[in-house]
């Protein structure tokens, strides 16, 4: 991610190459990185089988909590594009068990689009 990504909350795209490499510890058998998307220091990975949500803590950014979301356990999603004066999009995922959204904000609509997509095709299959 460049540092204007950084700076304005764009999701830019990861390579999945990088990716798979990163998550070969534990992804199961049979199990590919589709797509994954940087927004700020966290990371929203889709592969063939789950969501994951890599939410990194720290000042150094060395622990890191990654969430797995399986496809069939989110209820709904949404996606709010910014207006004229609020100038932040929004994705927001719930999940079974959680009356509370999981909710990421991004500053510009760059690959919000995208993101929607790709959970729409994982979800809806």
């Amino acid at each position: 991610m460049n540092l204007l990504g950084l700076v304005t909350g764009n999701a830019s795209e990861v390579s999945v190459k990088k990716l798979a490499q990163e998550f070969s510890s534990f992804l199961v058998d049979g199990e590919e990185v589709l797509a994954g998307f940087a927004v700020i220091r966290d990371t929203i990975v889709f592969t063939n089988k789950r969501l994951v949500l890599v939410d990194v803590q720290g000042t150094s950014g060395k622990k890191r909590e990654y969430i797995t979301i399986p496809y069939k356990n989110i209820l709904r999603f949404s996606k709010e594009s910014k207006g004229t004066f609020d100038l932040d999009s929004e994705l927001k995922i719930w999940v079974r068990g959680s009356s509370t959204p999981i909710s990421k904000s991004f500053r510009k609509n760059d690959n919000v689009d995208k993101i929607y997509k790709i959970l729409s095709q994982a979800t809806l299959d």
